[in-house]
């Protein structure tokens, strides 16, 4: 078969149903919907399945932990009776260092028993290292596929840590330049060896993530006598927030709001040879947390599990210097080093907190190893290099790519909203030029967490525009 740039994309879906052991046609419906529970019921793992799975591989019951002294400093500048209380999970106690571990656990284990010999995933975070540590354990082979460097052969100093980390865990890495290479050496390679997906947005890895929504929910009631009220999920292909909300409802935390956070990289194209160095936060962005919430099919599969937009109460942005700030505040007041991605959440949790009655809890569901290039040293030690300026000052106007802003007080910390409305708009484009029919509404109001009636409004407005 020709290996041609062409041919290989052409035969994405033959490939993927081969590495998937996945027939994703019989979920399809007529017109553009599809039978999303039914494509995750059909997994055949139980939640206890899941739960056993991740126990047996160190991953999982990882500490909530409540972070008083930062709560305190939130609260220094809000209302008289308002600064909520802010836990952490602390999922950085998983084997490999992060949440990923979950999914990968999941992933991993239906390769082995499907008697698949080796597993491949296209990532450049933390899901690279969690699918190499539990290959490791399970005796697959493992290759992972990153997006590294730029075309002068600059490696981003996060992406090359966590190559580091897949190494030492016996992992093959195949290092790239940004573009859109990525996807065809990932389905070539999948073609080529006949090994597993490990895919981020599969059903495997969705519900490996539901088990820690479900032990945040039951850990605070059991401690607090009431789930919280508010729990905030790190934003980037969207299968964090999906899998937390879908385990948070397991647990019948049905009242606890779902925030959606990212790191405002506005301004910046993902795929830009120039841009993709002028960043300091690798995930967690809005460059692919907006994409995927508003297009979820764009991911490596034909229908995406990760539907953030399903289960997302709000969503709300901070910029990188308020995450670095943050970082430091989680080191010197708690004594918890952390890495990037989860302090994203945690600077949007500070800056919500202030705005919440003072017995209210509010949870950051996730939290990172730190050290070599995913410490916020390298990160920003490497925009500088690349002509970015660090100041100090209000963090709302900073510039993404020219500079990085931080907070000159924790009184400045700020979050933006990104209204829902915008969101589902963008993701109802795919459909301005389409005949819908009243199975499609119905199956839209799911997709987007709204009526109908709101679902027909926003389309009327899309038609308006075009006049």
């Amino acid at each position: 078969m020709s290996n041609s740039y062409q041919d290989v994309i052409a035969r994405k879906s033959i490939i993927m149903k081969e590495a998937l052991k996945m027939d994703y046609d019989q979920y399809e419906s007529s017109g553009i919907g599809f039978d999303y529970e039914k494509m995750m019921k059909d997994s055949g793992y139980k939640f206890s399945d899941v739960r056993k799975i991740q126990l047996e591989n160190n991953v999982g019951n990882t500490p909530l932990v409540e972070l008083k002294r930062l709560s305190l400093y939130a609260k220094k500048f809000a209302p008289p009776g308002y600064g909520a209380r802010i836990f952490l999970k602390d999922e950085a106690a998983n084997i490999s260092g992060s949440f990923k571990a979950r999914r990968a656990a999941m992933s991993i284990h239906q390769a082995k028993k499907l008697g698949y010999k080796g597993v491949i995933a296209a990532t450049s975070g933390n899901y690279g290292a969690a699918v190499a540590a539990l290959a490791a354990r399970a005796g697959l082979k493992c290759i992972i596929v990153q997006e590294c460097y730029d075309s002068n052969g600059t490696g981003q100093p996060e992406i090359i840590e966590k190559a580091r980390a897949c190494e030492a865990y016996g992992a093959e890495v195949i290092q790239l330049s940004v573009g859109p290479e990525l996807f065809y050496e990932f389905l070539k390679l999948l073609e080529e060896t006949k090994y597993f997906n490990a895919s981020l947005y599969s059903p495997y890895g969705i519900m490996g993530i539901e088990t820690l929504g479900y032990e945040i929910a039951t850990e605070m009631m059991k401690r607090e006598q009431k789930f919280p009220e508010m729990v905030i999920c790190t934003n980037a292909g969207g299968g964090n927030l999906t899998g937390t909300a879908r385990g948070l409802r397991k647990a019948n935390a049905i009242e606890t709001r779902v925030v959606a956070a990212s790191v405002d990289l506005t301004g910046l194209h993902m795929a830009s040879d120039h841009d993709f160095n002028q960043k300091s936060f690798t995930t967690g962005h809005t460059g692919f947390g907006i994409p995927f919430a508003t297009f979820p099919d764009r991911s490596d599969v034909p229908r995406s599990a990760a539907r953030p937009l399903r289960y997302m109460d709000q969503y709300v942005l901070v910029n990188q210097g308020s995450v670095f700030f943050i970082t430091e505040a989680l080191a010197i007041l708690e004594g918890l080093e952390r890495g990037p991605a989860g302090n994203i959440s945690l600077a949007a949790a500070f800056s919500l907190a202030q705005s919440m009655k003072e017995d209210e809890i509010i949870v950051v569901q996730e939290s990172e190893y730190t050290g070599a290039g995913k410490h916020m040293q390298a990160q920003v030690s490497f925009a500088m290099d690349r002509g970015v300026s660090i100041k100090l000052g209000d963090p709302l106007v900073e510039k993404p790519g020219k500079n990085i802003i931080f907070p000159a007080s924790g009184a400045l910390l700020r979050h933006k909203e990104l209204p829902m409305d915008q969101l589902r708009a963008s993701y109802l484009k795919h459909y301005k030029d389409t005949d819908l029919s009243d199975q499609d509404y119905e199956y839209l109001s799911s997709e987007l967490n709204t009526t109908v009636e709101q679902i027909k409004l926003l389309m009327e407005d899309q038609n308006e525009s075009k006049k």
